[in-house]
């Protein structure tokens, strides 16, 4: 009996010790190892088209055969039919998110059928270092979960900064934060296949360039896609 409960507070202990470890991304070297079967590209319908048989190949799977046999619908056109079930399921995606994601500098918003979570740098990363902070680490872990849930989806995720003098240095800094995110999930189960990674820079701002409006604009989206 002692033993057991010397045995419990022992699990208890590492436990609380591996929550409070900080996250630390693999060496740089090694990401593309992380990212294999990710495209490096915007994720056009084009680009989802053409990685279609890859996608499919890897297992992976379309909203159509995704969604219980019970919520097929029986009569109608197939292709208004399919829109339907992508819509439902997109919608079951979105709330899921938005419900689990109830933290500052973290929205998700509809975007058609696609889902976009927005994810401001500085709530997902460490202050002036480029790293994963712990509430970014358990963010991410969160979307995670969700995303290997509703896995007949694709994903793009987008770097993006504050408009800097250096166009190749906003870039590499927006590359690097949305190959760290990939690589995140990637090591939390989500399937690279699945991933378009690309790197806007400082296009596409959302606020202004005062003070506020940079930190927003340093941000991450990811855009997700159902499959069909």
């Amino acid at each position: 009996m002692i033993l057991n409960i010397r045995r419990y507070i022992l699990s208890i202990t590492l436990c609380a010790l591996c929550a409070c470890a900080p996250y630390v991304s693999p060496d740089r070297t090694t990401w593309r190892t992380y990212l294999t079967g990710a495209s490096f590209t915007d994720m056009t319908e084009m680009a989802r088209v053409a990685k279609r048989p890859v996608y499919l190949g890897a297992g992976g799977r379309t909203v159509s055969s995704a969604v219980d046999a019970s919520d097929a619908l029986e009569y109608g056109d197939k292709a208004t039919n399919d829109n339907i079930v992508a819509r439902e399921y997109m919608s079951k995606l979105e709330y899921e998110l938005y419900d689990a994601l109830r933290t500052p500098g973290v929205s998700v918003q509809r975007a058609g059928t696609d889902v976009v979570v927005i994810l401001v740098r500085d709530a997902v990363m460490e202050l002036n270092v480029g790293e994963i902070s712990a509430v970014g680490d358990k963010t991410l872990r969160t979307i995670a979960d969700i995303l290997r849930k509703y896995d007949a989806t694709f994903i793009e995720i987008a770097g993006y900064t504050d408009a800097m003098r250096d166009a190749n240095a906003a870039n590499a800094l927006s590359m690097d934060m949305a190959q760290r995110v990939g690589v995140h999930l990637s090591r939390h189960g989500i399937n690279t296949v699945r991933m378009f990674i690309v790197a806007r820079g400082a296009a596409r701002p959302i606020a202004g360039q005062d003070e506020v409006g940079r930190l927003t604009n340093r941000r991450l989206e990811l855009r997700i896609s159902p499959a069909r």
